[in-house]
């Protein structure tokens, strides 16, 4: 059986919500990216 002390628990569930947001940030960055690449070229068809 694992640990189930409260500690353990609060470690577990902070490790959890730490991989989400490092993954929400990757993800954000790459919509980021992609959106200026796509202004970019949008301004570069106007000239």
């Amino acid at each position: 059986m694992g640990d189930r002390s409260p500690k353990s628990v609060q470690k577990q569930a902070s490790q959890k919500q730490s991989r989400a947001n490092d993954s929400n940030s990757k993800k954000q960055a790459l919509i980021t990216s992609q959106q200026a690449t796509k202004a970019k070229a949008a301004a570069n068809k106007k000239k």
